[in-house]
């Protein structure tokens, strides 16, 4: 097959690769073949390089829907270093760079084009999308669980992603669109087919099993005693790591009392500016300091093989999270200690994980309220640039899920119907509940959650399965 040697020949010359490792090869033979796919690989193996191998051997250009700017920075530059014609279009871009993309992308002198769901559908890319000469080769989403976490929270823009292909089928359009995520249980895998409106997609996923990542959980009795078991675990944990807080003051206040006990460190969250990011990402990476405190915006595409440990100073919201964080440590196959604080059980000593959990929740319940009242006040037709940006518009994304209105085009919506019917979901805080309340081994109770429901084997290297060897006691498996 000459299209399979090309692969290869690329693979070799701009990445000095002398193969694939499974299942890569499958993956970029359904990209080849013009098919969907959902693809959920674990950090490490090599999700990037599909889609971008593929894409540089098509004519045409690859839109890749990334989620934050610093990643794809990080693509394009890595890219750009191997003489490949890749670029991206983003808020943050000096403006007369953005203007040469644009040109780029008219001239069809691109071959991957990375930009957030908003740039996506901004007038400037869109007018250029759809000039006949512009040829699109096919649509990526880039940590695509991003689409159900974040399309459903503050970046509504997401839901929107499925409008594209039939969109652009006035002008001939039929290109393939391919999810590519880290992690994705049943639930979310099917949201995705569903948003992204996939066709009979090729579902190609490796389970997320890595023993190296020595899961722990910890009870913190009290807020003061949650600060000494994370003094105590930094003293004890030596290497490169990461902790990470829920919110953007939990890091800030963590760091600054960190400091106090002679700990350099610094906080790295969703709202610093571009030039920021990077000086943090380059002082982590290049040991400068040792470890960040940082939110869930930090990790995704950054690749530090060396991490030795993964602290969670308060769980994460749900198990889709927590993998996405443990997996930035052992990427080079060496053990990573991961250990996550939690309040005890009654919130009494210690109410922090209960407060915001409940933050949360008060959250969902204020949109869901707003969306009740934007359905009766919206127009039976109405226009998505219309709608105020910020809550409005995620409201406007909950009546799309409840099938109370349906899209016509990217921008313009009508009203299906006007009775509020609620889908019900599962409590994502019930999988965290699970993980951390186990007595049994955790990596079962993940698998389990992730979509192998007979996985049966001990992971032999958490807590639980450690503490089991110590006593003889022995741990059944999960029924």
């Amino acid at each position: 097959m000459q299209e399979w040697s090309q692969i290869q020949n690329a693979l070799k010359h701009y990445w000095g690769y002398e193969g694939l490792r499974p299942p890569q090869d499958q993956v970029i033979r359904t990209l080849l073949d013009k098919q969907d796919a959902l693809v959920v690989l674990p950090t490490g193996f090599g999700k990037s390089l599909c889609f971008q191998v593929t894409a540089l051997l098509q004519t045409g250009v690859t839109l890749v829907v990334s989620p934050l700017i610093a990643l794809m920075e990080d693509q394009v530059q890595d890219l750009w270093k191997r003489k490949l014609p890749a670029a991206c279009l983003h808020s943050e871009l000096d403006p007369a760079l953005g203007k040469r993309v644009l040109k780029a992308l008219e001239e069809n002198r691109l071959r991957l084009l990375y930009l957030g769901p908003e740039t996506l559908f901004s007038p400037p890319v869109w007018q250029r999308l759809q000039q006949p000469q512009v040829r699109i080769n096919g649509l990526v989403v880039d940590e695509a669980h991003t689409l159900v976490h974040w399309g459903g929270s503050f970046r509504p823009d997401y839901r929107r992603l499925g409008l594209l292909r039939p969109a652009l089928a006035a002008k001939g359009e039929d290109f393939p669109i391919a999810a590519f995520t880290a992690t994705a249980d049943p639930e979310t895998q099917c949201r995705l087919q569903q948003v992204l409106g996939l066709r009979s997609p090729s579902v190609i996923q490796v389970n997320p099993m890595r023993a190296n990542l020595l899961l722990n959980v910890s009870i913190a009795w009290s807020p003061a005693d949650r600060r000494r078991q994370l003094l105590r675990f930094l003293r004890q944990n030596t290497g490169s790591g990461l902790v990470y807080v829920r919110t953007r003051r939990d890091g800030e206040e963590l760091a600054v009392w960190l400091g106090r006990h002679n700990f350099q460190t610094a906080t790295y969250h969703g709202g610093l500016d571009s030039g920021s990011r990077r000086r943090l990402e380059r002082a982590w990476l290049e040991g400068e300091l040792r470890f960040l405190v940082c939110t869930n915006a930090f990790g995704m595409g950054i690749n530090k093989p060396d991490v030795r440990w993964v602290l969670h100073f308060h769980p994460p919201p749900a198990l889709m999270d927590y993998v996405q964080e443990v997996g930035r440590g052992g990427r080079d196959g060496g053990f990573c200690r991961a250990l996550m604080l939690v309040s005890e059980p009654t919130g009494f000593w210690d109410p922090t994980d209960q407060q915001r959990q409940a933050y949360f929740y008060q959250q969902q319940q204020r949109i869901e309220e707003q969306a009740k009242v934007l359905l009766k006040t919206l127009p039976e037709q109405g226009s998505y640039r219309d709608v105020p940006a910020g809550e409005a518009r995620v409201a406007l994304g909950l009546l799309q899920e409840m099938g109370c209105l349906e899209w016509l085009d990217p921008f313009c919506f009508r009203i299906r119907q006007r009775r509020w019917q609620p889908q019900p979901r599962q409590d994502p805080w019930q999988g965290m509940e699970a993980l951390i309340q186990t007595g049994g081994c955790r990596w079962q109770v993940l698998l389990r959650h992730f979509g192998y429901p007979d996985w049966d084997q001990l992971c032999g290297t958490c807590d639980n399965c450690c503490r089991s060897k110590a006593s003889g006691r022995s741990i059944w498996p999960l029924r």
